[in-house]
């Protein structure tokens, strides 16, 4: 064989992180051996992997094609040493979730994870579906689950569960005392919203459609309770999901308002790369999910 699992493992650490001393300090190598570990791999094959822009390695388009089998040929080596060593038990897995998702759901599904898997271990990242995507995409992440819809060839992508937006506001707000909003209260009311790029600001969107030019949001944040905090302030009235409002719903702080002929549903869709390769851990999760994905899977959002 012409080049060793060590090469590439050099090869897929300075892709990540785009820097031959950052690479070589998390291998515990000295960086002249990371150069030359790279060095003799594109050397071998009369190619060249990395676009160097000063100190900085640009994965150039020959590397991006070799990223994914790379990436999963190492998984497979890992997952044969986890089965040596471990007799095939689940490992290391990597999760995105977004927020509404990581906050509220997330964290019940890696409790259940880790009791039928003594001994593995999860490690959940939390942000909006244009980072979770894109980490996805280029490997940092094993898999996504995602509130917005998006569609990428790239992408295996898995409706999982049904969810819904609400509207709310503060119990002495004056649209509480109706509970009913038509599109000229929706117009007249100061908004606080999740940021452009979040799966609920997408779903918000489509669901005002034709609104959206006049809408007056005052306040755009990233995180779903600083939103709460903000209408229990009395600043405005949100949109969020029901899943992270049933608490406040249940203590009165917050008031679900009724918006009729505005469809808020939406899917929350499970994420992997295409090429991704299914490891013990990987299969795990995937099946610990599966009673709330639809008999019917689809392959786009």
């Amino acid at each position: 064989m012409r080049y060793s699992l060590r090469q590439l493992e050099v090869f897929l650490t300075i892709a990540r992180h785009g820097n031959l001393t950052r690479a070589a300090d998390e291998l515990a190598m000295s960086q002249s051996a990371a150069s030359s570990a790279l060095r003799d791999l594109e050397e071998r094959f009369d190619l060249q992997l990395f676009d160097r822009i000063g100190k900085r390695l640009q994965l150039n388009e020959q590397g991006r094609l070799l990223l994914p089998r790379a990436e999963a040929l190492m998984h497979q080596a890992e997952e044969l040493e986890e089965a040596l060593l471990k007799h095939n038990r689940a490992g290391e897995l990597r999760v995105g979730a977004t927020l509404s998702i990581g906050n509220y759901l997330a964290v019940g599904l890696i409790a259940e994870h880790m009791r039928r898997h003594p001994g593995a271990r999860v490690h959940l990242d939390v942000e909006n579906t244009v980072h979770i995507v894109d980490r996805v995409l280029n490997f940092e992440l094993d898999i996504g689950l995602i509130e917005g819809e998006i569609n990428h060839p790239d992408l295996d992508i898995q409706p999982w569960r049904p969810d819904e937006l609400v509207v709310f506001c503060h119990p002495g707000h004056p649209l509480a005392q109706t509970g009913i909003l038509n599109d000229d209260d929706l117009l007249a009311a100061p908004w606080i919203l999740r940021e452009p790029g979040s799966g609920t600001r997408q779903a918000f969107d489509r669901a005002l459609h034709g609104l959206l030019p006049k809408l007056n949001i005052v306040i755009e944040l990233q995180h779903t309770e600083a939103i709460k905090r903000a209408v229990e302030a009395n600043l405005g009235i949100g949109c969020l999901s029901r899943i992270t409002l049933a608490d406040a719903f249940r203590r009165g702080s917050l008031i679900e308002l009724k918006v009729p002929g505005r469809d808020f549903h939406r899917m929350l869709y499970i994420i992997l790369h295409r090429q991704k390769y299914r490891s013990a851990g990987l299969l795990a999760w995937l099946e610990l999910c599966q009673p709330a994905v639809p008999k019917r899977s689809a392959s786009g959002a």
